[in-house]
């Protein structure tokens, strides 16, 4: 089968289209073929993270839809023709405080979706939403994932509350902020982006103000209840003042740099609380694919590329250029 695979040299120059072997199915296991598969900023990380030689090839990629091509002995949920999304993670399935151990992203180490096929256990997989083609289900595991624990599982966003999305523009953070505006919620958004402020606005938000402006002063007549924090350093104490007293931020990344420094005696005075979030379980997954269909959500599409495009892919996210998510197209395999 063709991938887009890892090997050889370090970061992007590592990259290739190879036939490589198609994955074995075992029992319990659905093979799929993949139509489209998401691109994250995780794939770019673990890319250029690999220090060339000396690391085995690897097929990159956590998310893919597709179509259920042969099922294992002891498959029960799912039979040949299914369109299926797959879970990003394994070894999570059931909602717990943290992932357990034996907790793994697809794409690194094991081999990812960036290919014609994977195979995987059906604890893993689910229906695909029938409102959504390929391109918009492909790109829905990861993020919407990550974004339904932090809002509602972590975050416990309810109806009526005020959810401020500091760095709009990630696929996570757009689909936080439609999850928040099908809850009911009202959702602020911050940018240095004239342009993605305007198409945060037109996606439901309903504020929109500079990153680099004075947050308290332009949000004066606003209570912020929860705020999800992905920038790091370059925003944490911004954040930290806006939050109201007894408010919650969550973390799910940096995109900055990783330690920040706050006052502690303002932090414990103002009652806040600061949670951490990575991914979901198995069980969130199924939640959040229910919650998407039920509320008829389609992820933001900013770009689809075929698979032969895949260096330009890779330098498209890396450039932080997209509004929303990124997908790879392998329908004309």
């Amino acid at each position: 089968m063709k991938a887009i695979v890892h090997e050889g040299k370090v970061g992007l120059d590592g990259l290739s289209i190879k036939e490589i072997q198609e994955p074995s199915l075992d029992s319990n296991q659905v093979k799929v073929k993949i139509i489209t598969a998401g691109m994250n900023r995780r794939d770019l990380s673990v890319v250029t993270k690999r220090h060339g030689a000396e690391d085995p090839l690897l097929v990159p990629g956590s998310d893919a839809t597709g179509i259920v091509e042969e099922v294992g002995e002891g498959v029960t949920r799912f039979k040949a023709g299914d369109e299926v999304v797959l879970n990003p993670g394994t070894g999570w399935e059931t909602n717990s405080d943290s992932p357990p151990e034996g907790f793994e992203i697809v794409g690194f180490p094991d081999q990812g979706t960036f290919a014609e096929y994977i195979c995987q256990s059906e604890k893993y997989v689910e229906h695909k939403p029938a409102h959504l083609d390929y391109d918009q289900a492909g790109v829905l595991g990861l993020a919407g994932l990550t974004a339904y624990r932090a809002l509602f599982t972590r975050g416990k966003l309810t109806k009526d509350q005020t959810v401020l999305l500091p760095g709009i523009g990630s696929g996570v953070l757009t689909f936080a902020l439609k999850f928040a505006k099908a809850k009911g919620a009202r959702v602020i958004v911050t940018s240095r982006s004239v342009a993605k402020k305007k198409e945060a606005l037109s996606l439901g938000a309903d504020r929109a103000i500079d990153t680099h402006s004075d947050w308290n002063e332009e949000l004066a007549n606003e209570s912020v209840d929860l705020l999800l924090e992905s920038v790091g350093a370059a925003t944490f104490n911004q954040s930290l003042d806006i939050i109201r007293k007894g408010g919650t931020i969550v973390t799910f990344g940096a995109t900055t740099e990783d330690e920040v420094t706050i006052n502690i005696r303002k932090f414990f005075y103002g009652q806040y609380n600061l949670l951490g979030s990575t991914m979901g379980s198995a069980e969130e997954f199924k939640e959040m694919i229910d919650f998407v269909a039920t509320h008829q959500i389609v992820p933001h599409l900013d770009r689809v590329f075929s698979y032969e495009e895949y260096l330009e892919t890779f330098k498209y996210i890396e450039e932080s250029k997209n509004f929303g998510k990124i997908a790879i197209s392998f329908s004309s395999l």
